[in-house]
Parts: structure tokens; sequence; C-alpha cells
């Protein structure tokens, strides 16, 4: 029997003027706002047509369904997410293990600032985790993890960089969603990144082709 198929997760359009702009910032504040509060389970577009002050139909105008604001939500973080990581490991101002570092603490912090959205989102991320719109946006940040490696493992062969990618994406992921789910203050994150950084540049150093 054939699977059903997955909900369409692309806007309807894209707005052209400013009106419409505003708009489509209008729905999705709304919706970060109503995702936050009732959670994945209890996020329609009728409750984010209301928290926004518009119709319905007006929200239909650019998402078909809840399933493409929710994923235009996660896409627009996840597009954030890979700007700060390609900004941070493309910066040759600071030697490679230190952009490192750097971008250690600003994915924890960022983890922490943005805990509950990310929860209520990963609840609904099976309404749209096999689009080929996810994937493709969850390939952009770790393509900047595969350009900084070759500069911090100039040497390496690309079984090595590409093993050490997969271990250190998995790692934060997995990690920064176990720590950021309890309230944690500044010394803790700035700590817990410190520490999180010392194994990842202990475990690049070890590495054959590294500097």
């Amino acid at each position: 029997m054939a699977s059903p198929a997955n909900p369409p997760i692309s806007s309807r359009k894209q707005p052209k003027q400013a009106r419409s702009s505003d708009l489509v910032a209008a729905i999705l504040e709304a919706a970060a706002q109503v995702l936050a509060k009732e959670g994945a389970a209890r996020f329609t577009t009728a409750r984010v047509a209301e928290r926004a002050g518009v119709s319905v139909g007006s929200v239909y105008q650019y998402f078909p369904n809840k399933a493409a604001i929710l994923f235009r939500l996660q896409s627009d973080e996840w597009r954030q997410t890979s700007a700060m990581l390609a900004d941070t490991l493309a910066d040759d101002g600071h030697p490679p293990l230190e952009r490192l570092r750097r971008l250690v603490h600003g994915f924890i912090r960022s983890e922490c600032d943005e805990a509950d959205m990310r929860v209520a989102l990963d609840d609904a991320a099976p309404l749209y985790r096999d689009a080929p719109e996810a994937r493709e946006a969850k390939a952009s940040g770790e393509q900047a993890f595969h350009t900084f490696m070759r500069e911090a493992l100039p040497k390496a062969d690309d079984a090595t960089r590409t093993m050490a990618v997969s271990l250190i994406v998995s790692t934060l992921s997995a990690v920064g969603k176990d720590f950021s789910s309890s309230p944690r203050d500044a010394d803790a994150i700035s700590a817990f990144s410190d520490a999180m950084a010392d194994m990842f540049c202990a475990y690049l150093r070890s590495l054959p082709g590294a500097r």
C-alpha cells in the first residue's frame, strides 16, 4: 500500500510589495507565538490568523496549510543558523581552532536562547522532515563545515575530513539539544561551551593531517 503523500510545504507565493511582506511577517510572528504557547499539537492556521488579526484566507494566500507555516519557521531558523556557521567558520582573521571555539559558544548560546521554539518545531518535524526542501536547508550548514575542514586539516584525506564533519555536526546538534532542555545561566552556558570546544579541538589536533 502506497504511503500518503506529504502535504505541500512550499509557500504559495512570495510577497512582492512592502504591504504583502508586512503581512507575511505578521503571520510568521503570530505563528511563532502560537507555537510557543500552544505547542505543535494545537497549532492551527485558524489560531495563527486570529493571533495575527487577519482572515484565514489571508494566511492561505501565502501558506497552503499549517505544515507550510511550520516549515517556514523551521527553514528561517536553519538559514539563520547556517549563516552563523558560515560567517564564523570563514572568518580568516582568526586561526581555525579559535573559529571553532567561537562557533561552539555561539551555537550553544543560540540553542539555549531559543529552546522553547526548537522543542515545538521538533514536535512538528514529522510534517516536513523528509521533504526535499528540508534536506536542502540542512545541507547548506554542513557545507560550511566541509570548507572549514579543508583549512583546519589541510593534509588529511577526504574520508578523515568527512568523518570529522559528521562527528562535530551530530554532536553539536544532539548535545546542544539535550543541554538546552533545562534552563541555564550565562556562566553554565560558557563553561559547557568551553568544555565542548576543548573536546573538539583536541580531537582535531589528534587527526592525521592537522596543522
